[in-house]
């Protein structure tokens, strides 16, 4: 198991390597933030969002938790989202799962009163919303399809809040995209996405191939 100064190594290293790649890259940073994009996605270490669309710092601001949800009652992700809407003017705002997402796996599980399961619930909600689709399907076509409609529900729940209101209303506010990661090959699909007050339009992914 590597310790912090394996980290802290790395860190350096890469450090060093911006600097002679861009030389006021650092300084440019420092002088503030104009992302177009609002990133809420799920904490999983395999889905970063700079990664998988190949961009450099300070070109998405983002909220990660645990199966990519947008609970309207958290304080921590609805500040996130009224700073990126009211104070960066984003254009874009993705809420963005992935296939084989372990919290999605997890809330199949009976619940329980501890802070993670007491999250799940979240999704467990979801699940018994789709009831009936997912009821015909087999378990691996049911764990992936309630990965994506978990994602098309947290975007009606982004849709709903007073802060995209009260932007869309107002003639600005960012589109919403629900977006979909497949682990196997790399790729983003896209769900559904909604722009101003407008219904949200689903776009049915192309077949993740698993």
């Amino acid at each position: 198991m590597a310790d912090i100064e394996h980290f802290l190594d790395r860190n350096r290293a890469w450090a060093a390597g911006q600097v002679e790649k861009d030389p006021g890259g650092f300084q440019a940073l420092a002088e503030g933030q104009q992302p177009e994009m609002l990133w809420i996605g799920c904490s999983d270490s395999r889905v970063s969002p700079n990664q998988m669309m190949d961009l450099s710092l300070g070109e998405v601001f983002v909220h990660r938790n645990i199966a990519n949800q947008v609970v309207t009652s958290d304080p921590n992700c609805m500040s996130v989202v009224q700073y990126a809407v009211e104070v960066l003017e984003v254009t874009h705002i993705v809420v963005c799962g992935h296939y084989g997402c372990g919290g999605v796996i997890a809330s199949f599980d009976p619940p329980g009163q501890d802070t993670i399961q007491l999250w799940l619930d979240h999704i467990r909600r979801v699940s018994r919303r789709y009831q009936d689709e997912l009821a015909d399907l087999e378990e691996e076509a049911r764990i992936r399809r309630l990965c994506e409609v978990n994602v098309v529900e947290q975007v009606r729940n982004l849709a709903d809040t007073d802060i995209l209101q009260a932007a869309w209303q107002a003639g600005g506010g960012p589109t919403l995209h629900g977006l979909i990661y497949g682990l196997h090959d790399g790729r983003l699909r896209r769900l559904c996405h909604q722009t101003g007050t407008g219904d949200l339009i689903l776009d049915p992914p192309t077949s993740p191939g698993l």
